[in-house]
C-alpha cells in the first residue's frame, strides 16, 4: 500500500502502485459489473425488428466516410469520419418515421435521415442518409 504518495516516480524508472480498495467498494464495484450485465441484455431486447416493407433496408451500408449496419433484428451500429473526428453509434432500432429511422435507448436518440431508400441502381444497392450516398456491401 502507499501510505506517502510523494514517494510515487514518475520518470523513466517505473514505479509500482498499490491502490487499497476499501472492501465495502469492492461490493459495489462487483453488483456495478452485474448491473452493467443485466443492463446491457435489457437494452439488446429492446430493439425493434425491421418491418417488412423495411427489408431492403438491412446490410452493411458504405461510403468513404461512412459506414452503417443494419439487422433485421434491429440492431444498428453506425460510424462517420466527419470534421477531423468521429462519430459513432451501436444502439437498437426504435422507429421508422417514413424513410427516415430512429435509433437510441429511452430518450436519448438519434434519427437517421433518408433522402434516398434503398434503390437498386445497375446491380448494386444504394441509398442517401444524412446526405451521404452509400452502397450496400456485397456479400
Amino acid at each position: 500500500m502507499v501510505s506517502d504518495p510523494s514517494n510515487i516516480s514518475v520518470g523513466s524508472q517505473p514505479s509500482n502502485i498499490v491502490l487499497f480498495i476499501p472492501k465495502e467498494r469492492q461490493v459495489k464495484t462487483k453488483w456495478s459489473s452485474m448491473a452493467a450485465v443485466v443492463m446491457a441484455m435489457l437494452l439488446s431486447a429492446c430493439s425493434e425488428p425491421l418491418p417488412v416493407d423495411k427489408l431492403n433496408y438491412a446490410g452493411d451500408w458504405q461510403s468513404r466516410e461512412m459506414e452503417l449496419l443494419i439487422l433485421t433484428d434491429g440492431t444498428v451500429a453506425y460510424k462517420r469520419l466527419q470534421k477531423g473526428g468521429t462519430t459513432s453509434i451501436n444502439a437498437p432500432l426504435k422507429e421508422f418515421q417514413g424513410n427516415n429511422f430512429i435509433v437510441g435507448v429511452g430518450p436519448v436518440t438519434t434519427t437517421f435521415i433518408v433522402a434516398e431508400p434503398p434503390t437498386e441502381v445497375d446491380g448494386q444497392w444504394q441509398m442517401v442518409v444524412d446526405g451521404v450516398r452509400l452502397t450496400k456491401a456485397q456479400n
